[in-house]
């Protein structure tokens, strides 16, 4: 029996664009779109798409600085120094007519998809168009211009949610979320990212656990390079779920950053489609047994937007309706043709699956003090467990 899940959604989604060349391409949410309706995702039973309204500036306001929100309002007439002061104007953030109505769209998309859970209208919300985790209060950073998974865990918690977990899975550490929330212990990050030695933005080691006074609900997994999924599914088993317990959420937010894939271009951790599935389907799990089955997930980093992207947020949407899609699956020759013109892409991948069947060895079976994952485990064990009363010992 599938879930009901709600998928906010509006083609102007796609209006948040750098613009050509740019990383953070908008053709992967259209690609996922029409690759989840050739393969009838969003025509199961239960699964219900949306209308969007962007975030107004109280909404924004929750998180972000009134000047801030004021400046990407008016960034068309800011000057290069100006845009500048505020994050945007860089090759990262460049700005793009109309940046302040397409970045509220996403963040009224997210807000949207986090009301539809607290309301109870459905168990679970997707916004793949979301995910952009790097805004902090008063400065874009990263491709994020405001910072939709903030604003929507902050939406939640003025609707009267008192205890929010959000998992991000996204290679980049999700640094703006934490920040937002560094000193609120009604709010429980967990970032699994590559190590910020090696990767952008350069935070996010084992000792970040938090404000003085509420230490342990900032917790961060730093891997290295070459993290595959059988490891870095180990590391999420021994941090994630022992977290989530201790800290009983009422709502359940993650981002879906899909550039952990061996693919991506722009970090250096190995992971398939098939660890991606395997993680939105702990996720899912987890949402039901310690949250009451509300999940918000959102989408977030990858930029193979062509062969990895749709993939792995066609599983997700798949996964939250209860309705997987079998990894041996064939991709419709209607979204190959498709994506071939939308791309160029002479070659589009044809099934839903990398070939993997990932099977990470279980944490209480030992730690190797000679591996670096485990290293990196027992670095955010020991960093975060006892503040949760926990043993970091495996």
């Amino acid at each position: 029996m599938g879930d009901t899940v709600s998928v906010p959604w509006d083609d102007r989604l796609l209006e948040y664009d750098f613009g050509h060349d740019h990383p953070l391409a908008p053709v992967r949410v259209e690609l996922t779109m029409a690759l989840a309706r050739s393969l009838g995702v969003l025509d199961r039973p239960g699964v219900e798409t949306v209308a969007v309204v962007p975030a107004d500036d109280d909404i924004l306001r929750l998180v972000h600085a009134p000047r801030y929100i004021a400046a990407v309002r008016h960034s068309a007439h800011a000057t290069y120094a100006e845009r500048l002061d505020f994050g945007f104007g860089t090759d990262d953030n460049p700005y793009f007519p109309g940046m302040h109505e397409a970045a509220a769209r996403i963040v009224g998309a997210s807000v949207a998809a986090a009301r539809q859970v607290w309301t109870g209208t459905t168990e679970h919300a997707v916004n793949i168009a979301g995910g952009l985790h790097h805004a902090m209060r008063a400065r874009a950073s990263g491709f994020c211009v405001y910072n939709d998974p903030a604003v929507a865990i902050a939406w939640l918690l003025a609707a009267g949610a008192r205890r929010v977990a959000y998992v991000d899975v996204d290679v980049h550490h999700g640094d703006g979320v934490q920040a937002a929330f560094w000193d609120d212990p009604r709010v429980l990050t967990i970032s699994l990212h590559e190590h910020p030695s090696t990767l952008f933005p350069g935070t996010g080691l084992p000792d970040d656990v938090g404000c003085p006074g509420v230490e342990g609900y900032a917790v961060n997994v730093a891997l290295p390079p070459g993290t595959g999924d059988e490891a870095w599914l180990r590391a999420f088993d021994a941090v994630v779920p022992p977290l989530v317990r201790a800290f009983e959420p009422e709502v359940l937010v993650t981002q879906h950053g899909c550039d952990t894939h061996l693919r991506d271009p722009l970090a250096h951790l190995l992971l398939t489609v098939d660890g991606q599935r395997a993680a939105a389907e702990r996720l899912h799990g987890l949402a039901h047994r310690y949250a009451s089955g509300r999940w918000v997930a959102l989408g977030g980093g990858g930029y193979e937007v062509v062969d990895v992207v749709p993939r792995i947020w066609t599983h997700l949407l798949a996964e939250a309706a209860g309705h997987p899609v079998a990894p041996t699956t064939a991709i419709p020759s209607e979204w190959v043709a498709f994506a071939r013109a939308r791309t160029g892409d002479p070659d589009p991948v044809a099934v839903m699956t990398d070939g993997r069947n990932p099977v990470p060895r279980a944490w209480a079976d030992g730690y190797d003090p000679a591996d670096p994952v485990d290293r990196a485990i027992m670095a955010t064990r020991h960093a975060v467990f006892p503040w949760h009363g926990m043993d970091p010992q495996p």
